[in-house]
């Protein structure tokens, strides 16, 4: 069985205890076997302790992740699934004592590995990850209001990310196109500030500027909504990635120098 050590915190005290509750179980079931407990009474408290921490740790493990944006939470959401499906499948009954308790000691050899893979694998980075939506440090010009435009588009995009790989939504059709709207609208809205801005500042770049915003416009306005439709993930994955790209590059390479006209 596994111990739970330093190497195991994830530095998040509600996940780090209900780490430690799990593995608590497990090592006292497998000592309850070792010295010759009723096999059908501890396989029962195994498979329902199972089944109610999965229910509650990955609920409140995803919910953390969740609030801070963290980009593993798709990959974590399909391990947790995979735990899931294993404890789903796990059925005693009919088995004889012999056969029951070669089955309940592999469950807990099974769990207790999968255990010590996840926590170091992924549960320990949680947080420690940086998004590719967060609006960082450097992506700030020092002028105020572009920078809070700037981030709403990053937010924009990060819930079409999240939308995009939410797979408890079988047709996600409305919410992406709101989505898009949404961000195509915001779009407008802020070049239109941002150019306003510029002409203010009395900015050498302006035309630069509006020729690049026009891009980004035409780039929007080819968006297929019924491609979207047919293959959602894939058309948003890639429009995401362009879009995202394109930003980024555009504020790092021409909106940043417009402080320096000011």
């Amino acid at each position: 069985m596994i111990k739970f050590t330093d190497d195991f915190l994830t530095g998040i005290d509600l996940i780090d205890n209900e780490h430690r509750q799990l593995i608590s179980m497990l090592n006292e079931i497998n000592d309850r076997m070792l010295d010759g407990a009723d096999v059908r009474t501890e396989g029962m408290k195994l498979l329902n302790g199972l089944r109610d921490y999965a229910a509650r740790h990955f609920a409140d493990e995803e919910s953390y992740m969740e609030s801070i944006s963290d980009p593993e939470l798709a990959g974590q959401k399909k391990a947790h699934r995979a735990f899931v499906d294993r404890i789903e499948h796990m059925n005693f009954i009919g088995m004889n004592d012999e056969t029951m308790t070669t089955a309940v000691l592999d469950l807990l050899d099974y769990m207790s590995r999968w255990l010590m893979h996840h926590i170091l694998g992924s549960d320990t980075l949680i947080g420690k990850t940086v998004s590719p939506f967060a609006f960082t440090d450097k992506y700030k010009t020092g002028i105020e209001l572009i920078d809070s435009e700037h981030q709403k588009l990053f937010d924009i995009m990060a819930r079409v990310d999240a939308l995009i790989h939410n797979d408890e939504l079988y047709d996600r059709f409305d919410q992406i196109v709101g989505l898009i709207n949404e961000l195509n609208d915001y779009t407008h809205f802020h070049f239109n500030d941002e150019e306003k801005l510029m002409e203010e500042y009395h900015y050498s770049g302006l035309e630069a500027q509006k020729k690049a915003h026009r891009i980004f416009y035409d780039e929007l306005d080819r968006i297929d909504l019924d491609q979207v439709d047919d293959d959602q993930e894939a058309y948003l994955e890639d429009l995401l990635k362009y879009l995202m790209n394109w930003l980024s590059g555009h504020i790092l390479g021409m909106d940043k120098k417009i402080h320096d006209e000011r």
